[in-house]
């Protein structure tokens, strides 16, 4: 497990790097639609995620991190890889 955990470390400190595809890609294929992000995570609105998704907004990096573990919870680890490499 400890090999999983560190690539789960390396992906999530990657997080500030995502680019605005990644974040939509993230998103559809951990199954959120972007009004859903408002149920699960407080003070995050639809709208922030889609100017995140098109670049015209930088969320904090708490907020970043926040989505990201969202996302992360439905998806194994060269799933994230895989997008946040090639997106």
């Amino acid at each position: 497990m400890a090999r999983s955990e560190d690539t789960e470390e390396s992906t999530v400190a990657d997080v500030a790097d995502l680019s605005p595809l990644a974040w939509r890609l993230l998103r559809v294929a951990a199954g959120y639609e972007q009004r859903a992000i408002e149920r699960e995570l407080d003070d995050l609105m639809q709208a922030h995620v889609s100017m995140l998704e098109n670049g015209t907004r930088a969320l904090s990096a708490s907020r970043r991190r926040e989505l990201f573990d969202l996302y992360a919870a439905e998806l194994d680890a060269d799933q994230i890889r895989s997008i946040a490499d090639n997106f």
